[in-house]
């Protein structure tokens, strides 16, 4: 285990299709939580 493990947790990102948001949602899971991205454009929401 990782000092920044979320295995099994879950995280809302707003504003996470881009720049700082999408990073901020890849960072949580690659520590292991499940990600929900909620933003305005649903085309760049998806390819996140």
């Amino acid at each position: 285990m990782g000092s920044f493990d979320l295995t099994g947790r879950n995280a809302v990102v707003t504003g996470g299709n881009v720049g700082i948001g999408l990073g901020i949602a890849m960072g949580l899971a690659e520590a292991g939580a499940g990600i929900a991205i909620w933003a305005r454009d649903p085309e760049k929401s998806e390819k996140a």
